[in-house]
């Protein structure tokens, strides 16, 4: 798989989290089938643009801890995640050390590369049913 078929798997896989859920980079990376690449996703999404025509919802993926990673020093990403994500109705919850965390057990998404695929056919099968 080549960066643009990675990033556009990224992509189409981000746009099937349900509003109201979160999962992780970690997932994503399961399933699209590079387990490994979690850090890629992240990049992948970093570098999305906001003219992507059908909006991905990348505020919706976040760390395998539940937190919502820092975008560096002088940035205000983490924040704008933050922020879209309670528009949602998701409770983020702020540590003593500042950090903003989402409880995976109440909002996390996770399903398995089987689930995702039978969501694909069914999407297939109902659109094919138009007479």
């Amino acid at each position: 798989m080549d960066s643009a078929e990675f990033h556009a798997a990224v992509y189409d896989t981000v746009r099937r989290i349900p509003e109201c859920r979160v999962t992780t980079y970690g997932h994503i990376a399961k399933l699209i089938g590079m387990p490994n690449y979690s850090r890629h996703v992240g990049q992948a999404l970093k570098f999305l643009s906001p003219e992507t025509n059908s909006p991905v919802p990348w505020h919706r993926v976040i760390n395998s801890a539940g937190m919502i990673s820092s975008r560096g020093p002088g940035t205000n990403g983490a924040q704008r995640q933050r922020e879209a994500l309670e528009a949602e109705g998701i409770e983020v919850t702020i540590g003593r050390s500042g950090d903003m965390k989402v409880d995976l057990g109440t909002w996390g998404w996770f399903p398995t590369r089987n689930e995702v695929a039978s969501l694909d056919e069914a999407v297939e099968e109902s659109s094919g049913d138009e007479s």
